[in-house]
């Protein structure tokens, strides 16, 4: 699930492809008619939690008429916050939870530590159905000792959208197979950057300093944690890397200086603010949205996302210990989320699959995008979901740090506060974060 409400789908904007594969198949827990479907039976009334738009309706409908004693009430909240809220709520009260809980990715690592509170999904039949997904996708919603709590849905695989025009006015080439050989690594982003400046300069290189951070941090094996879940702030000298590389593309004006999906961040997209951008499969809507007439023929996508592969958004399917009914439960979370399901999800809103049968399907891979030059998208995030790192750790208060340092770079960004207060009120504050219990 993209992490914001409100972003327009790219596979919308899509020319479609081939015919959706009508059904699951195989006879394993995600199996539509692997038991608990006799309309015989006692009617079982099954909850899920969501929260902005994961493209579920259709499916309900269609699960419902497979399962004819089985009734879906979904409960969906307006952002991941008003969702996060209410599932501690209930989490801590010990009633409340739907039978089906959504998980975002920058969250689900605080309930991995109460992995006790959720179903281990091997329970049924998770180690057989676990070679769906891309490995990383399996490790995220995976406890150290084994545990599966999560069955995963879409993914946000990372690749650099550009300007053409300001390439061109800069120098730089403009084919996004050339653009693709400039950005090996960070390194060279930044410096491409800077000479991009001297040619432009009024043109800043990228958006926002945030969320250059959230594609480079989400990057690091270990940022805020290491593997045993110890906080690691100041320790990590990675860490301090990537925010100095931030913190001094901000004062060589490489920064927009934009506030995301703030009125200037998306009116910025009518000008020529900025040149580049991270760009997760999700974030070629909002360009569009946002960048409207005046954007086509300007923006394109290219293949490639410095120092290999980066992941923005995307979500899991949890069944928490609350559920009286858990088998029907993860039955149900399974099915949601078999390629067949997925790939149904991306036709209709865009989400990217995470399961490697979806892959090939001539809809998913074959997918352009006309807004941008006709750019082979399904192909470029297939390459990109498949760069990204596997071992990534993330801990137990991952989100919240992350916002304590995402809001100390804004204000560096904002010229509100030079680089070396803010890295010491985000230490400070962040080291409160990690050691602050959480209810539930």
């Amino acid at each position: 699930m993209r992490p914001s409400a409100g972003k327009r789908p790219f596979a919308v904007l899509l020319a479609c492809g081939a015919v959706l594969l009508a059904s699951a198949c195989g006879g394993g827990p995600g199996d539509p008619d692997a038991g608990g479907n006799d309309a015989d039976g006692p009617k079982i009334e099954l909850t899920i939690a969501t929260f902005n738009e994961f493209g579920y309706d259709d499916l309900y409908r269609e699960y419902e008429a497979q399962h004819p004693n089985i009734k879906i009430v979904a409960r969906k909240a307006p952002t991941v916050d008003a969702h996060i809220k209410n599932l501690d709520t209930n989490l801590a009260a010990g009633s409340g939870l739907a039978d089906i809980e959504a998980m975002e990715v920058s969250w689900i690592y605080n309930y991995l530590a109460k992995a006790d509170k959720f179903v281990d999904l091997r329970e049924y039949g998770a180690d057989e159905l676990k070679e769906r997904w891309l490995d990383w996708k399996v490790a995220g919603a995976t406890t150290q000792d084994g545990k599966i709590i999560g069955y995963g849905t879409d993914i946000g695989p990372e690749a650099i959208c550009y300007r053409k025009d300001l390439f061109a006015i800069a120098g730089l080439p403009t084919d996004r197979a050339q653009v693709a050989k400039l950005f090996p690594d960070w390194a060279s982003y930044f410096a491409t950057g800077r000479k991009f400046k001297q040619k432009v300069p009024g043109s800043a290189w990228y958006d926002s300093a945030v969320l250059t951070w959230e594609a480079m941090r989400n990057q690091l094996i270990q940022a805020y944690y290491s593997n045993q879940d110890r906080y690691l702030g100041a320790e990590n000298p990675r860490l301090k890397k990537v925010w100095d590389q931030i913190v001094q593309g901000s004062a060589d004006g490489l920064s927009a200086k934009l506030p995301a999906w703030s009125d200037a961040w998306n009116k910025a997209f009518r000008t020529d603010a900025f040149a580049t951008m991270a760009c997760p499969g999700w974030m070629l809507g909002v360009i569009q949205d946002n960048a409207g007439s005046y954007g086509k023929g300007k923006w394109d996508v290219a293949d490639v996302f410095p120092g290999g592969g980066g992941n923005w958004g995307g979500s899991y399917l949890t069944v928490p210990k609350q559920s009286p009914q858990p088998e029907e439960a993860a039955r149900l979370a399974a099915w949601l989320t078999a390629p067949e399901q997925q790939i149904k999800v991306f036709k209709k809103v865009g989400s990217f699959p995470s399961t490697l049968d979806a892959y090939d399907d001539e809809q998913v891979k074959n997918q352009v995008n006309p807004y941008f030059g006709n750019a082979p998208v399904g192909q470029i995030f297939i390459n990109r979901a498949k760069n990204v790192i596997l071992k990534q750790h993330k801990g137990p208060r991952e989100g919240e740090i992350n916002q304590v340092f995402s809001a100390a770079l804004a204000r560096v960004d904002e010229g509100k506060q030079t680089p070396e207060a803010a890295w010491k009120q985000a230490l400070d504050l962040a080291d409160k974060a990690a050691n602050t219990r959480r209810k539930g």
